[in-house]
Formats: C-alpha cells, structure tokens, sequence
C-alpha cells in the first residue's frame, strides 16, 4: 500500500483508441485532440487540495496495448486509485478491462478501501453505441466501484470524474479546489514522459 505523502497518485487503465488521454488532457490542460496518438505512458501533474495543505495530483496516463505487462504492475502497485475507461462504442474495450480489475485486486489485496472508477467515455458518440448505461452500472456494482459516463470531446463530465474520484478517498479530504489564496497563479502544470515520478 503507498504511503500517504503530497502526491496523490491516479492511474488511468482502459485499451487503446478509448479516450484516455483525452480524458486527462481535458482535465489538466482543457484541450481535446481529433487524432489518436498511442500512448506508451505519460505523466501529468495538478495542483489540489489536501487535507486542506497544497498536494500534487499525479495522472499516469497508460499504454492501451498489453506490450508492457510489467510497467502495468508498478503502476498497480504505486497507484492510490484507478480510473478504468472503455468506450460505449465498442464492447470489447469494456471486456478488456476485466483482467486489469482482476490484477488490482491481485496486486492490492482488496480494493475495499481504494477509489475506482469505472468510466465509459465517447457518451457523445450515442448512435454508435455497443454498451447500454445499465451494463457500465452493472457491472461498477459487481466490483463495488463507482460509475459515470463522460465525454472527452464535449467536456461532459470530465471535472466531475477527477472531483468525485478524490471524494471517495477515506483517508485524506481532497479536493480540486485549492484553499489556499491565489496559490493557483504560483503553480504551473507539468508533463512527464516515462514512469511516475515519486517524490
């Protein structure tokens, strides 16, 4: 289990093409990009509120492909919670997310106590759709997770997701939004390529 210290770690897992890097690109940087660049894993940092002090929030954006098994494992084993993305217009991305939730649970020991997110993204892609809202609900209630749809392209949802996913950590109070006074001017937000960075 990590130690609780100024970062916040956040792993975001789902398979290639769902959205996952525009998911966290729109939160962190409120952009959203037409094209898909694969991601091997890129980290992102934002500036929140913990236990009303000034904490890193630390987004590790993962690779959709199953190429880097053992990195998949040092983000398991390193993250304080997970957001697990498919998209509702293709059942086969909700399918692969089954052996991740499978291997946190493995890795964690029980997931009673950490923040998952169970995410199904492209909600604006609605004539395409494969996975019904009930099912993603279904299926967040069998892992005792929690559930939302969202869409990286209209915005729908995003800062809702990291908001609610912080609220559900019982061991520190977290927020998005910062206590301190115009401590958000001194603060800028930064991009790492490569594995997480622990501080």
């Amino acid at each position: 289990m990590p130690e609780p210290s100024n970062d916040y770690r956040v792993v975001v897992f789902g398979a290639g093409s769902v959205g996952k890097s525009s998911l966290v690109l729109r939160f962190v940087r409120g952009t959203f990009r037409d094209n898909y660049v694969p991601t091997i894993e890129d980290t992102y940092r934002q500036v929140i509120s913990c236990n009303k002090q000034v904490c890193t929030l630390q987004i590790t954006d993962t690779t959709g492909s199953h190429q880097f098994p053992a990195m998949q494992r040092l983000s398991i084993t390193k993250g304080h919670a997970f957001i697990l993305v498919y998209s509702i217009t293709s059942r086969q991305s909700l399918e692969e997310l089954k052996p991740i939730f499978q291997e946190i649970v493995q890795i964690k020991s029980s997931t009673d106590d950490i923040p998952i997110m169970l995410v199904g993204n492209k909600s604006d892609e609605a004539a395409m759709r494969e996975v019904a809202t009930n099912e993603g609900a279904s299926l967040a209630k069998q892992w005792k997770s929690a559930f939302m749809e969202t869409s990286a392209k209209t915005n729908h949802n995003v800062q809702e997701l990291f908001q609610d996913l912080l609220q559900m950590e019982k061991k520190r109070s977290m927020t998005l939004q910062l206590d301190v006074k115009k401590s958000t001017s001194r603060f800028s937000t930064d991009r790492f390529k490569g594995k997480c960075q622990v501080m």
